[in-house]
């Protein structure tokens, strides 16, 4: 075992956990800060929370903290404990045998050695212990060592590792990104060789761990490295497609699909799991859309369409929840829209602006002409018109309802709201200012002359109801 010393910066965090240390020591137990904490701080940054690891069972550890503790993972030794408006994992140090399904552990057994604690863990810098008594790391694995060289390393035997919980080796992909990690070589190889059984974590764990990813620092070399091992192909199929799929250069001079998304990644900041999953699948229906014409030209006609139909399929397989499913369908249906802009009418412009969804949109947008041809007339256009409007972009609410048509003294009829429908969309436009107008619109287009045909007003009607739903 290997001691260094280590300071903490005595933020409210690390004292709420520094007391719970305390705490516990003070009633009998063994107790250290361990994980994450310990690794960010020995990396300059600071921890995003702190888990404590001790040697009260936690029985023990729900006779002492009544109030404030709930059994997380009664049967593993897991407890969160909340303090100061601050959640606290605590975990009974325990060594782990026999699992059957590449997740739990079929024997539990409690010990007081730190060090049997360390060995069950994933990678040595996250088997790290540190001691707020004495201010010192207690490394059992070579964690510090592999810190300092940069690399990620399992603790023991990679493929004993992967095999306890299938997830770690998306865990291994998404360290090596956020860290800025080489891989071990025999990390990586044990990676390669058990990729194929990765479709048996269940689907809200790798949803979860795939956001974490394309959420983190790096999300583009996550993806790349996810697919140098093999697990994009297992997880993520669609998007494995896209590499090796041609794009014209003339519009995209950066390469191929794949090369593309991978830059839209790569200029994400402090993206929303929406935005980044918009960005990961906005181009996943060029792969089965794409063909070339007579003039031999790569073309994608309706890729949009059948990729938001793709990103469907995918956000639910992975039990998204349904708003989170409806966010990205929807970028991912309208992203090619934004190249219409200059040749829009004022009605789809004012709807265009209005949707929940644009700014998010805006932004995909921003980072798809940033990623290959750079051209930005729409999206400067679309910066402008936010001005000019000073920010009132919402809808105004229709001047003429149904109400309103029979108070005028209209007879009621099929047409009643295919007229409402037609009147709105002027209405918008900015052909009517009053309700008297709009009322007389309607007596025109009520009147047996000037309805418009069924055909029309239809074409209308699903015309605004589509702007609207998007």
């Amino acid at each position: 075992m290997r001691r260094i010393p280590l300071h903490f910066d005595e933020d409210p965090a690390y004292c709420a956990a520094a007391a719970l240390v305390s705490e516990l020591r003070a009633a009998g137990f063994g107790a250290w800060i361990v994980g994450g904490a310990v690794r960010d701080r020995l990396c300059g940054k600071k921890p995003e929370d702190y888990d404590l690891a001790t040697t009260a069972r936690p029985e023990e550890l729900a006779a002492r903290y009544p109030e404030q503790l709930k059994l997380v993972g009664a049967s593993f030794g897991v407890a969160l404990l909340e303090r100061d408006g601050r959640n606290f994992e605590i975990a009974t140090l325990r060594e782990e045998r026999n699992y059957q399904d590449g997740r739990h552990p079929e024997q539990v057994r409690y010990t007081t050695d730190p060090e049997i604690d360390a060995q069950r863990r994933d990678f040595t810098v996250n088997a790290l212990f540190f001691d707020p008594e004495h201010r010192e790391v207690l490394d059992f694995t070579g964690g510090l060592a592999d810190l300092q060289s940069g690399i990620l390393r399992t603790v023991g035997d990679p493929r004993r590792r992967f095999r306890e919980d299938y997830l770690r080796m998306l865990r291994l992909v998404r360290f090596a990104a956020r860290l800025r990690f080489a891989i071990a070589p025999e990390a990586a190889a044990a990676a390669r060789e058990l990729a194929p059984l990765a479709v048996n974590i269940a689907p809200e764990r790798i949803r979860a761990e795939l956001t974490a990813l394309l959420t983190g620092p790096a999300p583009d070399r996550a993806v790349r490295l996810l697919h140098e091992l093999g697990l994009l192909h297992r997880l993520l199929p669609e998007v494995a497609a896209l590499d090796g799929v041609e794009q014209p250069p003339e519009f995209h001079p950066e390469g191929d699909v794949f090369t593309h998304t991978l830059l839209m990644l790569a200029h994400l900041r402090c993206a929303g799991p929406e935005l980044a999953w918009s960005v990961l699948l906005h181009d996943i229906g060029k792969a089965p859309t794409r063909h070339r014409d007579e003039t031999g030209r790569i073309r994608f006609f309706g890729h949009e369409a059948k990729g938001a139909d793709m990103a469907a399929g995918i956000t639910r397989r992975l039990r998204f929840p349904l708003d989170q499913q409806n966010v990205v369908e929807s970028a991912v249906r309208r992203h090619m829209r934004f190249a219409q802009v200059e040749q829009m009418k004022e009605t789809t412009l004012r709807k265009l602006l209005a949707s929940p969804t644009f700014p998010l949109e805006l932004e995909l947008n921003r980072l798809d002409c940033l990623a290959s041809h750079g051209l930005f007339a729409p999206y400067l256009r679309l910066l402008d018109e936010v001005r000019r409007r000073q920010g009132e972009l919402a809808l105004p609410p229709p001047l003429v309802q149904g109400r309103h048509l029979l108070a005028a003294g209209f007879t009621p009829g099929p047409a009643f709201g295919r007229v409402l429908t037609a009147l709105y969309e002027r209405q918008l436009g900015g052909e009517f200012q009053s309700r008297e107008e709009a009322l007389r619109a309607a007596a025109l287009l009520l009147s047996s002359r000037q309805a418009p045909d069924d055909d029309a007003l239809q074409a209308s009607s699903r015309k605004i109801s589509s702007s609207v739903s998007n």
